[in-house]
């Protein structure tokens, strides 16, 4: 039997040798290690041409690795009026590029409150995240996006705002950051086996069971204050209770992807993989 999830990291693995280097370099040096995911780090711009993109698709599919994009971070769905035409061509390039490199899903951030109401906020971001997609459709570019869930109480970017989104139109689910999930109410709730279930149990009533096995998740240690998320951590520097996560991943018969982002990125996520066999019983194949 093969695993429910597949395993990698946000961004290049820190071993990637200089040659090839880059994301082809980073693809194969994935393989090579055990990883079969990686999610390519375009977080300061969308800077790939064509051709670049064709290689990076080629590489992946002639290594068996499933690539995603992270998109720029500088993206909101809650920009003013002036600002928003440049948040939504970061997001559109990253489609666009990402879809012709060979990802199917497309990760951003949100955004921000500004200190608005939630609920008034998603008026604004569901109708512009609409507008893209419908875009996406027309020129072909098939990838799901996914609104991350955010590790402070200010960002948009709750469970239920991505959840929220992600209802409301097709091509849209989540990207669930469980570490974030944990740092956000900043008291160190978020982090039992209940408390994943419960979540599970909603993403499943409002996305579909269908949905269970095709998450993409983030996953690292975290340090957090009142305030939410400070910084990643290393799993073991981190009271992220991954053994409890796993299980009630495990238990609700979810797979995907687990994309992990600790400063020992391919180290933790090949952690993880352990992890995960251990508590599930399964086996690569």
């Amino acid at each position: 039997m093969t695993l429910s999830f597949i395993f990698g990291t946000v961004g290049s693995p820190t071993g990637t040798p200089k040659k090839p280097g880059g994301s082809v370099g980073a693809i194969a040096f994935s393989k090579s290690i055990g990883l079969h995911a990686l999610e390519l780090g375009w977080v300061q711009s969308v800077r790939v041409t064509e051709a670049t993109c064709a290689a990076i698709k080629s590489t992946s599919e002639e290594h068996g690795v499933s690539l995603s994009v992270h998109a720029p971070y500088y993206i909101n769905l809650n920009a003013t009026a002036e600002e928003w035409p440049k948040s939504r061509k970061r997001l559109m390039d990253a489609a666009h590029y990402g879809y012709l490199a060979g990802a199917t899903d497309i990760i951003f951030h949100p955004g921000s409150y500004f200190e608005n109401d939630p609920l008034e906020v998603l008026k604004i971001a569901i109708p512009r995240l609409k507008g893209c997609v419908d875009e996406l459709k027309k020129n072909g570019d098939r990838v799901t996006l996914r609104p991350e869930t955010m590790g402070k109480s200010a960002m948009l970017g709750s469970f239920e705002d991505a959840v929220a989104m992600s209802a409301a139109m097709d091509m849209v689910q989540p990207c669930i950051d469980f570490a974030h999930m944990h740092a956000r109410p900043g008291d160190g709730t978020m982090n039992t086996y209940e408390e994943w279930s419960k979540l599970l149990t909603t993403y499943k009533k409002e996305l579909g069971a269908k949905a269970l096995k095709n998450l993409h998740i983030h996953l690292s240690g975290i340090e957090y204050g009142p305030k939410g998320e400070k910084n990643h951590l290393s799993l073991a520097e981190a009271d992220l209770d991954l053994k409890a996560l796993f299980k009630a991943l495990h238990d609700f018969g979810c797979g995907g992807r687990i994309l992990c982002e600790s400063p020992i990125m391919e180290e933790d996520a090949l952690n993880m993989k352990k992890a995960w066999m251990k508590v599930s019983g399964e086996k690569e194949k």
